[in-house]
């Protein structure tokens, strides 16, 4: 036997040293890259923290822009699912059936499997994954965090609201399960832990996401690998129900809303100090964003800022409506201090972070991805992101609106304080405005200035190129078990 052995060995020397040669830098190569720590938090619009005007002190998410890029044209989708959605996987929402909050009661919904996610990229290259707090993206077996590249999760399937269903007496003959909390891991059934009320919402941050974020950071530091931590933060989702440590606290606050802020700047740098804790400050990406802007439903709320520009969460397309805070921060590698009115969007986040870990050859190419490779930029090998339109669906799928570079031309809206409560509008014109001088979307140039017909043809061009690319990839149904094209 020891001279077979030694005989194999011998005959296959050059194949064995090329399979311990690619073993070796497969292991070397996971080593090098950097762990990635993303904050999403929820509803939180424009103009809530003191880098981008606030009047709220947030020193820890204000000292985190500094520390690298702030993005102030920074685009969401329509609503929580559709901006998730296009962050895990570089598309346009309405490619994936996601266009929407899926509604209870109204079937399967969320991501169909076939979808190739952000964390299944970064799990295919070496990556340890795990998400704590919301989802949103699904609620099936199948369609949840740990069948999506996650390997561990916990949280909420849904949304934050579903916190106060059991208050209402006539909940028990919905038919409806009582809302839970819930946890899996990769390759198993996922469970409930505990039930999801207006008891846990006010310190679910504090008592759960946070810790279970810290500690997870602190146990990957250990082992040396690679992490991806995406922490689906809670707030401003409602029920906003601010936890004793921060309620009515400062002087210098007023109001819910304004220690609600001031709550979640306090999390960011525990997060942050866990990374310099553990000593991985230098080779770990922090981004850090929301997935919607705020206002547009209970408005006792606050309801916050979305800073100098007209829309809120309901009213769309205007840019109070989809341009949302966004930093990302790579000490030595993402150019400190950088302000930048660049163009980009939740749908850029997949293709950005594979280029910035070297693993573009990851990004699928058997479907259409919307999102741009911006890692230059990032890496500041580049002071553009390659991004000069983005368009905006509304949750019927259709198009409302195009931005390309400084024009906005809007073909679809909702207008009021009340506009959740009212179907989008079609002018009999579309409309245009110059956000370099009209941030707030007030003069209507199709109105005062009839010589901008022009900007029409990019709009055409930018329309044409995706209803051309549906006729070679359908756009996938809500719900629909979709297995490839």
């Amino acid at each position: 036997m020891k001279t077979l052995i030694c005989k194999y060995f011998k005959d296959n020397s050059s194949l064995i040293t090329s399979v311990l040669l690619v073993l070796i830098s497969s292991f070397v190569s996971a080593q090098d890259k950097p762990n990635i720590v993303y904050i999403l938090v929820d509803n939180v619009g424009y103009g809530n923290f003191g880098t981008y005007g606030g009047t709220v002190d947030t020193p820890n998410i204000d000292k985190l822009a500094k520390s690298g890029i702030q993005f102030n044209n920074y685009n969401v989708e329509a609503q929580c699912t559709p901006t998730r959605s296009a962050i895990m996987t570089g598309r346009h929402p309405v490619r994936s059936g996601t266009t929407s909050v899926p509604l209870p009661g109204t079937g399967l919904g969320g991501m169909s499997p076939w979808e190739y996610t952000l964390p299944e990229l970064l799990s295919d290259v070496g990556y340890a994954t795990a998400l704590f707090g919301k989802w949103h993206l699904g609620d099936q077996e199948g369609r949840l965090p740990n069948n999506q590249g996650f390997d561990e999760w916990w949280g909420i399937k849904n949304s934050w609201d579903e916190a106060g269903y059991t208050t209402w007496p006539l909940f028990k003959e919905s038919g409806m399960e009582t809302p839970m909390i819930w946890e899996g891991k990769k390759g198993q059934k996922s469970k409930a832990v505990m039930p999801l009320n207006l008891k846990i919402r006010p310190i679910v941050d504090r008592d759960y996401i946070i810790p279970k974020t810290v500690n997870y950071i602190k146990n990957n530091a250990k082992k040396k690998t690679p992490f991806f931590v995406y922490v689906g933060y809670s707030e401003a989702h409602p029920p906003i129900i601010i936890n004793e440590d921060f309620s009515g606290k400062s002087t210098k606050r007023g109001g819910k809303w304004a220690d609600m802020i001031a709550e979640m700047d306090f999390h960011v740098g525990e997060i942050i100090d866990a990374v310099k804790d553990t000593g991985i400050e230098n080779n770990t990406i922090f981004i850090f964003c929301s997935d919607n802007a705020n206002g547009g439903f209970v408005p006792q709320d606050g309801p916050g800022s979305n800073g100098p520009f007209r829309g809120d969460f309901a009213n769309v397309p205007f840019e109070g409506s989809m341009r949302v805070p966004a930093i990302i921060s790579w000490p030595g590698k993402v150019p400190a201090g950088i302000v930048t009115q660049e163009i980009f969007a939740a749908v850029d986040w997949l293709p950005t972070i594979a280029g910035m870990i070297g693993e573009q050859k990851h990004i699928p190419t058997d479907r259409p991805i919307d999102g741009i490779d911006a890692s230059a930029m990032m890496l500041g090998k580049s002071n553009i992101t390659g991004r000069d339109n983005y368009m905006f669906f509304g949750t019927d799928g259709g198009l409302l609106s195009v931005k390309w570079k400084v024009y906005k031309t809007i073909f679809r809206y909702t207008e009021g304080p009340v506009s959740a409560e009212k179907s989008y509008i079609k002018p009999s014109f579309p409309m245009i405005y110059d956000l370099s001088s009209d941030p707030h979307e007030d003069n209507n140039l199709m109105t005062s200035d009839l010589t901008v017909g022009w900007i029409f043809a990019p709009n055409v061009k930018i329309i044409g190129a995706y209803e051309h690319s549906l006729k070679e990839f359908p756009n996938i149904k809500v719900g629909q078990d979709f297995k490839g094209y």
